[in-house]
């Protein structure tokens, strides 16, 4: 049983495991935090950068209130924000919460997406049954932060973050841009028109991204979890 006493403020005073989660995560901003640091630590102005609708003093509240629920870790000396073993388990919540958006009427894909906003929801928009397989390994890269990409043979995305990606391509621009090339005509077009840069095998890119849509995704009972790999050494600053 879960000790409610670690909670620093109850929200909801319900017997309900959701209403539960809730306690830990539920407030503004919370889950968003706990997005930009699913695959790096960072440091408080790149978690920031990643959120720019978040003020400093909330965004330090949230971080408190996650630190103190033991989804956050704080390292004084480095001053890097990390997600604890329960923080990391919210990847699925995350992943789920974009499969079920892409039911939902009103999404404007031209409002801001962070890059780690783009690792995550390609877990919800992979065509599983066309990517299942693939041995394309996708590279990505948006200011400090980079990402490598495979497939896992149930299709699959397995995101890792590294300092320089090696991979059949790359692509390199804001998190906007990179969703584009993923979501839209495609990384060559938008490379020719000087949006995002492309590195490598353009083919391979093209390949790729045909395999991503924004809209609801056919899956089975049988279909897999995504795999999620932390670098480490990849933090970010």
């Amino acid at each position: 049983m879960t000790d409610t006493g670690k909670i620093s403020r109850l929200r909801y005073e319900e017997g309900c495991l959701g209403a539960h989660a809730l306690n830990f995560i539920g407030d503004r901003w919370a889950l968003l935090v706990v997005r930009e640091l699913m695959f790096a630590p960072k440091r408080f102005q790149m978690i920031r950068a990643g959120l720019p609708g978040v003020t400093a003093s909330v965004l330090t509240q949230r971080l408190t209130q996650l630190v103190q629920a033991g989804v956050v870790a704080h390292d004084d000396v480095l001053g890097l924000y990390a997600l604890t073993d329960a923080g990391r388990a919210l990847h699925p919540v995350l992943r789920e919460l974009c499969r079920w958006a892409l039911l939902m009427p009103g999404h404007d894909p031209r409002k801001f997406i962070s890059i780690s906003a783009l690792m995550i929801s390609i877990a919800a928009t992979v065509d599983l049954a066309a990517a299942a397989g693939s041995p394309l390994r996708a590279g990505f890269v948006s200011g400090k932060e980079g990402f490598e990409v495979a497939l896992s043979a149930q299709g699959a995305p397995q995101v890792r973050a590294v300092r320089a990606p090696e991979a059949d391509f790359v692509l390199e621009g804001s998190g906007n841009a990179l969703a584009a090339a993923v979501y839209g005509p495609g990384p060559a077009v938008l490379a020719s028109a000087g949006l995002v840069a492309l590195r490598g095998d353009r083919s391979a890119a093209q390949q790729f991204t045909a395999l991503f849509r924004l809209e609801p995704q056919t899956r089975s009972s049988s279909d897999s979890p995504d795999e999620t790999e932390q670098a480490l050494g990849a933090s970010s600053t």
